[in-house]
């Protein structure tokens, strides 16, 4: 399917991705239209090893190598110049390309028979909520994909962290599963992390860094524990519909009427089930879903960078 320029979904720890392969401009441009995404919106290219890791950059640096050996394969990504050879279509016309090597069997046998990169986002609608089961991916893109390779629910839960090793250090743009804690253990030294939004008529560096995203049909509210009654209350009566609440732990002291979701744990539990839970908030028929969010810290980071770009898609 995919040598013949189809769309191949698969899991990944992470979320599942829309496949497509890399050298091929025309199965990219169907990943780019599926999804609704805008083209200067780069792709990661998943690899099968870090052995080509030279095939796909550019003058790899001694600190990619050392990212590459610690950490894949598994939920980082690394952003690097791009080889002569990888086409514009996949980068967003910029001279950076994003390469990982996922760390789940179903992505790593597919990738090994097919021997190429998969250009491959989140197999979902552009701005919408990540998938992370075979059933998400079929609910939102139906027959738009060719194939969706079930390899169950995704363990991590959220996307993987993207490092810029295209400057002098390196700069994490996106946290995900991969903490910048773990990161400057590996290093030796502390990571610059710039998370912040880029404006949306300026393209994006890498995946993910638009202000809004991540977004479910109900409008996302974030509150502290210590804040939570107050915000669940003034939802209850501003709210035309129903309202809903994801925390870390059960709350005491919430009115009747709202929908209380499953704790979400710790942040490694919050990270693997927040995608399925901004879900089954639509799927409720919630109107409003007060979120508190977990620590910021470890995978709390993305949890919470993620919390914050659903909540600014509901203004």
């Amino acid at each position: 399917m995919l040598r013949s320029g189809g769309l191949v979904a698969f899991p990944t720890e992470t979320v599942y991705g829309l496949g497509a392969d890399a050298s091929n401009d025309a199965a990219v441009a169907r990943v780019f239209s599926v999804k609704g995404r805008p083209t200067d919106h780069p792709l990661i290219v998943h690899l099968a090893d870090a052995e080509q890791l030279d095939d796909w950059a550019a003058d790899v640096s001694p600190t990619a190598h050392l990212l590459a050996d610690a950490f894949w394969p598994g939920p980082l990504t690394l952003l690097v110049e791009r080889s002569s050879s990888v086409s514009l279509a996949v980068t967003g016309g910029r001279s950076t390309v994003g390469l990982r090597v996922p760390d789940h069997t179903v992505a790593l046998e597919l990738l090994r028979a097919f021997g190429g990169g998969i250009a491959a986002p989140s197999a979902n609608r552009f701005g919408r909520v990540s998938p992370t089961t075979a059933a998400h991916v079929v609910a939102d893109l139906g027959d738009d994909v060719d194939l969706v390779l079930d390899g169950g629910a995704c363990r991590v839960g959220v996307e993987s962290t993207i490092v810029d090793l295209t400057g002098e250090l390196p700069v994490v743009l996106r946290a995900g599963g991969i903490s910048v804690d773990r990161l400057e253990e590996v290093l030796g030294h502390v990571v610059e992390v710039h998370v912040s939004a880029e404006p949306s008529e300026s393209g994006a560096r890498a995946p993910g860094m638009l202000e809004a995203h991540y977004a479910p049909e109900a409008r996302i509210i974030l509150s502290s524990e210590h804040d939570v009654i107050n915000a669940v209350n003034d939802a209850l009566a501003a709210a035309t519909g129903r309202v809903g609440l994801l925390a870390p732990t059960v709350l005491v002291g919430l009115s009747e009427d709202v929908v209380e979701l499953e704790p979400a744990g710790t942040a490694d539990d919050y990270a693997a089930v927040l995608y399925s839970r901004l879900r089954q908030a639509d799927r409720l028929g919630l109107s409003v879903l007060i979120c508190v969010p977990p620590p910021n810290v470890g995978v709390g980071l993305a949890v919470n960078d993620r919390l914050r770009r659903a909540a600014a898609s509901s203004r």
